[in-house]
């Protein structure tokens, strides 16, 4: 059989009889060069379009927002069916034969958190038997079926997970993601216009970018990814050259750029920064059982310091309400501030490195920025800043950083 590529369209991509047809053609130009070709699809188009995961969960939310989540991954599933069966037909209609494949029927087998599952295996034996028959296998992302029978999704970017793992069951010589934009960009262009796209990067730090609010790649995708050393390009759609090439690395923590400590920027907008301060000595030993409060609500925390009079963390926006008012209920005495957002700065090449973090407060400081709090990794450093500072401090730390300079290219050795 010959060499496998995975290729998966993002929905944006698939939204329109255009974007179908131009997937087809790219997949169609890989086949024709000799590669066996496994196509990924994402639900079509986004919030508002008719049948995007957004649009799925509101239905189910305009009769009650309590959803068995049973119930949510049968619905949610549809959506990637539907762009699969398409996509599937778009390329017969164009002469290449093609077949359409569910999660299930792929073989993709999941754990039985519904919403949130993960995956445990694949078994490839079907999506070989049409490979080795000349056959495009488009295949539904975003879902798997549990032992016992069950349909469950891999939550939100979870096409991504899809694609990197039959990628690594499968052998594949690449797996190419396609976007509409360039690539992993070194910030968010919408807020630094001198954002440009990043050549090569290590799963290392897409993990870290993505965890760190950068909507690059689903974590657990560069995670698998990693794991079995899978060769993954991030591209956009129209484009034979360019991308973001993402690599496995020399070793962990180890730079691959020209020495640069940093090599991008990541931000979270909507944080709110909430203080507990101690008024009585018998409040030493609390400020883990207001942890512990919001963990048990499901109320997810950030940026903790704990000092000796007072507890300083962030909750996500649409959280902070419930968060205060459950501590107010416990007898804490809660302050919480006004919008936030966490701005921070990725790169394994900061790690050994002193005075990184001096030329964060002095950039952050040139520009008027004032840092409400911090938090430093080996390969990352964070700081919370006032939400309406946040575009302020991304162009400052991407120009402090020069990360509008191209870095020399090493796609050749990584090859």
């Amino acid at each position: 059989m010959p060499s496998i590529i995975v290729q998966k369209y993002g929905g944006s991509l698939l939204a329109t009889t255009e974007g179908r047809e131009e997937a087809a053609r790219q997949i169609i130009t890989t086949r024709n060069a000799g590669s066996a070709v496994i196509a990924v699809a994402s639900a079509i188009g986004r919030e508002g379009d008719p049948y995007a995961t957004d649009t799925l969960i509101t239905l189910l939310h305009d009769v009650d927002p309590r959803v068995d989540p049973r119930t949510m991954d049968l619905l949610l599933s549809t959506g990637e069916i539907i762009s699969t069966a398409l996509l599937a037909h778009m390329l017969v209609r164009m002469g290449c034969p093609a077949v359409a494949l569910t999660g299930a029927q792929a073989g993709i087998l999941t754990t039985d958190e519904h919403t949130d599952a993960r995956i445990l295996s694949i078994d490839a034996a079907v999506i070989r038997r049409y490979l080795e028959r000349g056959e495009v296998v488009v295949i539904a992302g975003f879902q798997g079926v549990t032992p016992d029978g069950e349909i469950t999704t891999l939550g939100r970017g979870g096409s991504d997970t899809t694609a990197v793992a039959l990628g690594a069951a499968l052998g594949a010589d690449v797996v190419e993601i396609y976007k509409d934009v360039e690539g992993i960009m070194t910030a968010d262009p919408k807020f630094v216009p001198a954002a440009r796209p990043i050549e090569t990067i290590t799963y290392d730090e897409v993990s870290q970018m993505a965890a760190l609010g950068a909507k690059v790649l689903h974590p657990r995708a560069a995670d698998l990814g990693r794991e079995h050393d899978v060769r993954l390009v991030i591209k956009r759609l129209g484009r034979s050259n360019g991308g973001t090439l993402i690599v496995k690395g020399p070793g962990l923590g180890v730079p691959i750029s020209d020495g640069r400590p940093v090599i991008g920027l990541a931000h979270v907008p909507a944080v709110v920064q909430l203080k507990i301060r101690r008024t009585s000595e018998r409040d030493l030993g609390r400020p883990m059982l207001a942890l512990q409060t919001l963990a048990e609500h499901g109320i997810s925390i950030d940026l903790i310091n704990l000092l000796p009079e007072v507890l300083v963390f962030t909750v996500q926006e649409e959280a902070v309400s419930r968060a205060a008012n459950l501590l107010s209920e416990r007898g804490f005495n809660v302050t919480v501030s006004e919008p936030c957002a966490k701005v921070s700065i990725i790169g394994a090449g900061m790690r050994g490195r002193p005075g990184v973090m001096a030329r964060v407060v002095r950039a952050l400081h040139t520009a008027g920025v004032d840092i409400l709090q911090t938090a430093d990794s080996h390969t990352t450093i964070s700081c919370l800043v006032q939400r309406g500072q946040m575009e302020r401090a991304l162009r400052a730390l991407h120009d402090e950083f020069e990360l509008a300079k191209e870095v020399a290219s090493q796609r050749e050795s990584e090859g």
